[in-house]
């Protein structure tokens, strides 16, 4: 995640997995970060908005038209991130959110943490990986 700044939980002794408080920790962190690649994407909305100018010289123009595409190549990466936020916190209100879409096993805490948009546990992310190399001939 980008700029995350959160306090890791703790769960209790006994804790039920996905406990409404476990769901409240992820539901703020997936809302805080949707909230920040939102702004980002204003301030290069702003930024591109404000800099489209005519420049005489070509190599200035070439250089800012380059700028722009890298500017908007990350903003589309994070409008699909926001995506997976959003069915990540869709998740969390039907009570799927931390459970494999693919074997149904809890993901674990640590590795949503990590990646809050999540939808599969290690061991099936990592055979899902496998097979797509070995599909793509790497």
């Amino acid at each position: 995640m980008a700029n995350a700044t959160f306090t890791p939980y703790t769960p209790a002794k006994d804790e039920e997995y996905m406990s409404d408080a476990q769901l409240e920790h992820f539901r703020a962190i997936l809302v805080n970060w949707k909230t920040e690649l939102l702004a980002e994407a204003e301030r290069t909305k702003d930024y591109i908005n404000e800099e489209t100018g005519t420049m005489a010289d070509i190599n200035d123009r070439a250089t800012q038209e380059e700028e722009f595409a890298l500017a908007l190549r990350t903003r589309d990466r994070e409008r699909k991130l926001v995506r997976k936020i959003d069915k990540s916190l869709a998740e969390i209100e039907t009570g799927d959110y931390g459970f494999c879409e693919t074997c149904g096993t809890e993901i674990g805490l640590k590795r949503l943490e990590a990646r809050p948009t999540a939808a599969q546990c290690i061991d099936c992310k990592t055979m899902s990986e496998m097979k797509e190399k070995q599909n793509h001939g790497h």
